[in-house]
């Protein structure tokens, strides 16, 4: 019982938080368009995409440029 004068002040100041954590996502527009971000990250990973698919036809490495020279060995 005495567990309890502790734990329902504590429970109640975390429900006030939460409330006004949400009234404050909400004044700030946090829910005004959901479908808009979900539309634009799928946008930029196909832009993102192509440019990397761009980038790497020009990226042509030589393999042989860590080959020792000719009569020396590795120890």
């Amino acid at each position: 019982m005495d567990s309890l004068y502790l734990l329902i002040p504590i429970a109640l100041v975390f429900c006030i938080i939460a409330i006004k954590l949400l009234l404050w996502a909400i004044d700030n527009g946090q829910y005004d368009d959901l479908d808009k971000e979900a539309w634009r990250i799928l946008a930029e990973e196909e832009t993102a995409g192509a440019n990397q698919n761009h980038s790497d036809s020009h990226n042509h490495t030589n393999n042989n440029d860590h080959k020792q020279p000719e009569g020396k060995e590795k120890s």
